[in-house]
């Protein structure tokens, strides 16, 4: 099979800028673990990891939004189809299930805290924290939408001024409301809460000026098209049961680390930090290879769709090893830099050994994921992820809770290797058979 070099190119393109978006998104929660690493309590970090996980479940579990609205647009791209109604009805659909958030997020909060089984004064912060984050639901979901239109259409320099600008303004608050007004994590969350509402505002200017010629009121008639929703769904029901499955992994790990004390619990928030920082760098190019393969399969180039996967293999795992040499070369800095409170950095480094090896267990779960969002292969992910968290992760935690954190962190582990090795055999497997092409 002939590999033609711009392919190259044309990934590293679409990667660089999702790349400094990504990386964007964890840095500002190390910015906010570093700033409350700092307060003379780590009962702060503690709330604001808690309060984060409750959050990221109940949003990221809707991460649908922006994977599905992507695959869709870079097939209708492929195909030469026009793709502002599907942006519309994904706006429609993200805004509706923020009312629906707005609604029920009490007793879910209740519940959620609960499942944790952290301490009441920990418990009664994180509340506090997500009673004030819960406001910015439909920035969020409206947001995700615009965002994966932007990648469908192979502009991913929008995601990033839309990204790394809300991030900024989130920084800037941080310090106001943390430091300046001593509002500790009530001062985070209101801080995330008004950047994420000027993040949406930047995305909309952003799509006015820049796709406005494509959407006119004749648009606002394909709201009602019942196929099209019906499509959207079918994409994106599967991809809500992988991404809730994948976030109560996250969740799980964080309760069972809050068991364990808020020495614990804090220093596997320093370390979830810095490997967010890698997933969130390798997700760059699972970026690219959505657009990229999402479009070769609107055109039924089958060729064009390999080479996409290839380049984005070989660039994955080149950045896997500079994380993993950077996590190594750099570990005493970075122990500095998140906390000086002598037990939770001695904590740290006793867990340290695993960020190591994470880049390179996680590599092939981030590029595939890329892959399969791109065909809207959705139900795969959905069956990998339920086998790799019900047969792998949870029975492995059981087996190993005699050894601790240490025991945790292999179950977290053994689960990533999982997602990479099962994602990779459907691969194989619809390679084979020849089936990326057909829907």
């Amino acid at each position: 099979m002939p590999q033609s070099p711009s392919i190259y190119f044309r990934t590293w393109q679409l990667a660089w800028p999702m790349i400094l978006s990504n990386i964007s998104v964890p840095l500002l929660g190390i910015v906010d673990t570093a700033i409350l690493g700092h307060l003379e309590s780590s009962l702060y970090l503690g709330a604001v990891a808690l309060g984060s996980s409750v959050m990221a479940f109940l949003y990221w579990g809707f991460g649908f939004l922006r994977m599905g609205t992507t695959g869709l647009v870079a097939q209708a791209l492929g195909k030469q189809q026009p793709a502002s109604a599907l942006l519309l009805q994904s706006m429609l659909l993200g805004l509706l299930i923020s009312v629906f958030i707005l609604l029920i997020h009490q007793p879910a909060f209740d519940i959620a805290l609960s499942l944790m089984a952290a301490s009441d004064q920990l418990s009664e912060l994180a509340s506090s924290y997500c009673g004030i984050r819960i406001y910015s639901a439909p920035a969020v979901l409206i947001s995700y939408t615009l965002i994966g239109w932007f990648i469908g259409q192979q502009n991913t320099r929008l995601p990033l001024l839309i990204v790394v600008s809300t991030n900024l303004i989130n920084i800037v608050l941080d310090v106001v409301f943390i430091i300046g007004l001593d509002m500790k994590s009530d001062g985070a969350a209101l801080a995330t809460l008004l950047a994420e509402y000027s993040g949406l505002l930047i995305a909309l200017l952003l799509l006015y000026k820049n796709y406005r010629q494509q959407f006119s009121p004749k648009i606002l008639a394909q709201l009602r098209d019942r196929q099209a929703y019906l499509q959207m769904l079918s994409v994106n029901k599967h991809l809500f049961v992988r991404t809730v499955c994948l976030l109560f992994c996250f969740a799980f790990f964080t309760a069972q680390g809050a068991q364990q004390g808020e020495n614990i619990l804090a220093a596997n928030a320093i370390l979830m930090q810095l490997l967010m920082l890698t997933a969130f760098g390798l997700d760059g190019f699972a970026h690219a290879v959505e657009a990229l393969s999402g479009e070769a399969i609107g055109k039924k180039d089958i060729t064009t769709f390999y080479q996409a996967v290839k380049a984005a293999a070989v660039c994955s795992l080149f950045s896997a090893v500079f994380f993993t040499l950077f996590f190594i070369g750099f570990k005493p800095l970075l122990l500095t830099l998140f906390t000086d409170i002598d037990v939770v950095r001695e904590t740290v480094n006793t867990y340290y050994i695993w960020l190591i090896f994470m880049p390179l267990i996680t590599v092939g779960s981030y590029l595939l994921d890329g892959v399969f969002v791109g065909t809207t292969k959705s139900l795969g992910m959905q069956n990998s992820m339920l086998f790799c968290c019900f047969l792998v992760y949870l029975p492995s935690w059981y087996l190993l809770q005699g050894q601790g954190n240490h025991g945790l962190w292999i179950a977290f582990s053994l689960f990533s290797l999982a997602r990479g090795m099962t994602m990779a055999y459907l691969f194989w497997q619809y390679s084979k058979r020849d089936i990326w092409i057909i829907n």
